[in-house]
């Protein structure tokens, strides 16, 4: 099924930019100088990329088709695991982006320890969040939807892709972490 080989393709993506930015908050850890610019970059790569390109596509098409196919199961799988899950992935962003304002404020070890934290901790929320779709969530939507479902979901997943394509987000990102990582 395209769009869920798609999404699984984007979480390898998404663990490598996690894997970077706990490299980072090692080297905060290790007393390496805390780099605002490139900590902000990360925040903008969490929202824009992991959270609005990748989530969104879960959100508006995948999950929507299995709320709206699948029944109760589907519905606390997907209302109160996965959906949760990504906001708190937002509530650990938008405490990352706090924690750096705040450092570069008054550059105390309490801040520090914010931006570790924050840090860390999104990259193993979003961790236990990919497993958990991989294993269980996109192999639960191809056995239950049905062929028409799986047909329209691989669709507006092409939709979306395109407008993405048009909109320069995705190499935009994947160029930023890949130059990053080397």
């Amino acid at each position: 099924m395209y769009g869920i080989d798609l999404l699984m393709k984007e979480h390898e993506n998404i663990l490598d930019f996690t894997a970077f930015l706990r490299k980072i908050c090692t080297g905060i850890l290790n007393g390496e100088p805390v780099d605002g610019k490139l900590l902000r970059e990360c925040v903008d790569f969490g929202r824009n990329y992991a959270d609005k390109h990748h989530h969104g596509k879960e959100e508006k098409i995948l999950f929507q088709f299995m709320l709206d196919n699948m029944g109760p199961v589907a519905e606390k799988l997907i209302r109160n695991g996965m959906l949760v899950e990504h906001d708190f992935g937002r509530l650990y962003l938008s405490e990352l982006e706090k924690a750096v304002d705040e450092y570069e404020k008054n550059p105390l070890d309490d801040y520090k320890l914010d931006i570790i934290s924050n840090g860390v901790g999104y990259g193993a929320l979003l961790k236990r969040h990919i497993e958990k779709e991989d294993e269980v969530v996109y192999t639960f939507a191809v056995r239950a939807l049905s062929d028409e479902n799986k047909k329209a979901v691989d669709e507006e997943t092409e939709s979306f892709e395109k407008q993405a394509d048009g909109d320069g987000i995705r190499d935009h990102y994947l160029t930023w972490l890949h130059e990053k990582m080397k």
